[in-house]
């Protein structure tokens, strides 16, 4: 969906009104991350980068600046944040994505559509499930009790609905931030013969990232994880670095479809 140039200053005003909510400068980009940009994505990362807010602070606090920026960018890049998709057809590949913090619809902005456009290319359009995690608050709350109880149940019931209806699709489980924390929760929810059955785990800004995926071999899971990002350590900050996987778009989806 398209919005008006109305609505779209109206988001820029209210994104870059806040004192830390300033871009980035791209000169303090770094070499690797400035390559990563010469990809089919670069329309939307250019947005991301060139709105992104200097964020620094506790989740709680940052929340609100969040919101009002993931909503702009959303407007801003006209992206699909909520894919429904499970049920309908069984295809080679399925992605169940669980989006971050504060974050719109059901796959999110910031991680997500990135993601699924790059695995689109990679294993064409036609052949990808996209499925978002439901029931789901993705609030602050959620965060900070280890992953929102019920947008991990709802994975695991997603996931074993999946595996009883399309057993030879190859499932693709990815998360973002307190994403990452509703991975793990599911994968404990499941049988374990239901957990070895996935085919990829790919998580970006892991809080738990120290921690195995129960019953899902290392091999098959792939952890995204920034210098500086305080939330791969399972802290309360949000900076700059945990904004940026986006720019992890294309290196992911070649680990999901290798």
């Amino acid at each position: 969906m398209r919005f008006s140039t109305i609505t779209l200053l109206s988001l820029a005003s209210l994104a870059l009104a806040s004192p830390i909510a300033a871009p980035i400068p791209k000169a303090v980009l770094t070499r690797d991350q400035a390559e990563k940009r010469q990809t089919p994505l670069n329309a939307f990362l250019d947005l991301l980068l060139d709105y992104l807010p200097a964020v620094d602070g506790t989740i709680n606090a940052v929340a609100g600046i969040l919101t009002t920026f993931e909503s702009f960018l959303a407007a801003l890049t006209g992206e699909q944040t909520t894919y429904n998709e499970l049920g309908n057809t069984c295809k080679p590949y399925t992605v169940i994505f669980a989006r971050g913090t504060t974050e719109p619809g059901n796959v999110g902005i910031l991680v997500g559509p990135p993601f699924l456009k790059a695995l689109d290319m990679a294993a064409g359009a036609a052949n990808v499930v996209v499925q978002g995690v439901n029931n789901y608050a993705a609030d602050v709350q959620g965060y900070l009790a280890g992953g929102d109880a019920k947008g991990s149940a709802d994975m695991a019931a997603k996931i074993t609905t999946l595996k009883a209806k399309c057993p030879n699709t190859k499932l693709i489980t990815a998360g973002y931030s307190q994403g990452g924390q509703i991975i793990h929760n599911a994968a404990k929810l499941l049988p374990a013969a239901t957990a070895q059955w996935i085919s990829k785990v790919i998580i970006f800004g892991d809080p738990y990232s120290k921690q195995p995926v129960a019953n899902v071999a290392e091999s098959k899971r792939k952890t995204f994880c920034n210098a500086g990002d305080n939330i791969c350590v399972n802290g309360p900050l949000i900076l700059s670095p945990h904004l940026l996987y986006g720019l992890n778009a294309v290196e992911a989806a070649k680990f999901a479809t290798s």
